[in-house]
């Protein structure tokens, strides 16, 4: 699949697109205002999750272009040049983080761009579960 916009143009445009306050940060962050749950947004953690639930929950919002939702169907449309590369990089990361973070006792907790435009309530609903493991786990410890 060859691009149909010019190197330059290209740039331009993937220049535009925001690292912070996208449009799936600012839907989640509403819907954990609406149903009073604390966070941090883009809390100081290897990794850089997109928001910190105090004290071990960490959620990233992962677009699916480039995060690589459906791998096997993308892996076949992408020219093997960069994006190819970019987004197979981005993946290998993304289970690199999450596997790190796991093993400092995170919960580590991602959902897709179109879940948290279409299914925000599933979304919150995995976030108040993952909360009440943990204070399962804190009052098991004492």
């Amino acid at each position: 699949m060859t691009d149909k916009f010019s190197k330059e143009k290209r740039s331009q445009i993937m220049s535009k697109i925001r690292s912070k306050n996208t449009d799936i940060e600012i839907a989640l962050m509403k819907s954990l205002e609406k149903n009073c749950l604390p966070y941090v947004y883009q809390p100081r953690l290897f990794g850089k999750p997109d928001f910190l639930i105090p004290p071990k929950i960490v959620i990233f919002c992962d677009s699916s272009f480039w995060h690589g939702r459906n791998w096997q169907e993308l892996d076949k449309t992408l020219s093997k040049g960069y994006w190819h590369e970019h987004i197979k990089r981005n993946r290998e990361r993304d289970l690199f983080v999450s596997t790190q973070l796991a093993n400092q006792d995170f919960i580590v907790l991602r959902f897709w761009d179109f879940e948290i435009k279409k299914e925000i309530e599933m979304c919150i609903a995995e976030i108040k579960s993952a909360i009440k493991s943990v204070k399962l786990c804190d009052s098991n410890s004492t």
